[in-house]
């Protein structure tokens, strides 16, 4: 099944951003990586005061399927970087330890990350039967300021909804899945996506980027280059950079898992190219992954190609996740603004970051 979705808001090469060197891939998505595919579910009910457990619900629950088989039985290389630590992220001390990948990856809320684990145990269990450990892994963000996060909305038959709802190609961005309660560098943020080839001398491979974007100070965006934050801030805007991020490496290059854990430490380039500081209480993961059935065969000599689009996919996914993202009320009547395309176009273009 494909889901190629025409956007209701633009994407930056619509707007016409280059971002950084390398050609991005057929749909600019970390699905460009043959094999994989995300899904998401998207949970927005009522609305007004906060009622601890019951709503209003701003939140969700987004997965990347690192290839089309039993991800348990047919593990992928895996890495994970931490950035700054302010998180509960699931399963990443195995991953460092074995250089292993056994679980689609889920992103949700902080508070759901445990019910979200629950729920790829669930599925790994029902597909593994006989298996007595398995090692889900989740990254999270806090969407506590439109979302009832106490209430952990997320119950582990959203995460079996998500996977069972996992396409290739996907390209839906903004407020699905778990980005639905998310801010970035003020504005409403979310999911974003991005991809990029490169050319090595063994082979032409694909890296991909998918990210869940919940952190920021507004007047340091930068897009394209041009410091945005310091011409256009949303409605009501603070200092305040709580929050965090998510960045989701995907590759087909035949690399170790060393070599892999070196390219997935380039996201944090890329999210400083938008402005992001890792500010103390911010949590900034990396989760990275190669699906390549080939035997690593990369010279670390021949490595730059994947560092470079790792920065630039990161870069312009964030970037996406703020773009593609609509105004949302939460709880409270809590705003979060999608940030003005209009106005945005003419600061770029006055920068000379379009033509």
């Amino acid at each position: 099944m494909n889901r190629v979705v025409e956007p209701s808001r633009p994407r930056a090469a619509d707007l016409g951003l280059k971002i950084g060197l390398l050609p991005h891939g057929r749909h600019n998505a970390i699905t460009d990586v043959a094999g994989v595919s995300v899904g998401h579910v998207t949970l927005v009910e009522g609305e007004g005061a906060l009622l601890a457990g019951q709503g209003p619900v701003r939140s969700g629950v987004t997965v990347v399927v690192p290839h089309q088989g039993n991800v348990f039985r047919q593990k992928v290389t895996g890495a994970v970087h931490v950035v700054n630590g302010f998180g509960k992220a699931v399963g990443f001390p195995q991953v460092t330890e074995l250089g292993v990948i056994e679980s689609p990856i889920a992103l949700t809320s902080t508070l759901s990350a445990w019910r979200v684990a629950d729920g790829l145990v669930d599925y790994m269990a029902l597909a593994n039967q006989g298996i007595l450990s398995f090692n889900p892994l989740v990254g999270e963000c806090n969407d506590g300021y439109l979302n009832d996060i106490v209430g952990r909305h997320v119950r582990p038959f959203h995460v079996t909804g998500a996977i069972e709802a996992a396409v290739s190609p996907n390209t839906d961005e903004g407020n699905v899945g778990a980005g639905a309660g998310m801010t970035g560098f003020g504005w409403k943020g979310g999911i974003g996506t991005s991809s990029r080839i490169c050319e090595l001398p063994s082979n032409q491979y694909v890296v991909g980027m998918l990210v869940l974007t919940n952190t920021g100070d507004p007047r340091e965006l930068r897009i394209g280059g041009a410091q945005v934050g310091r011409s256009l801030l949303p409605p009501g805007s603070s200092e305040d950079t709580l929050g965090s991020i998510i960045m989701v490496v995907g590759t087909n290059a035949p690399i170790t898992a060393r070599q892999l854990g070196r390219v997935g430490r380039r996201a944090a380039f890329g999210l400083a190219r938008v402005g992001g500081v890792a500010s103390h209480n911010s949590g900034d993961f990396v989760i990275a992954f190669s699906n390549s059935e080939e035997r690593p065969q990369v010279d670390d000599s021949h490595l730059t190609p994947l560092f470079r689009a790792c920065v630039e996919a990161t870069e312009e996914a964030i970037i996406n996740s703020i773009l593609r993202a609509e105004t949302m009320t939460g709880r409270d009547g809590n705003v979060r603004h999608a940030i003005p395309i209009d106005r945005l176009a003419e600061l770029l273009r006055a920068a000379g970051s379009v033509d």
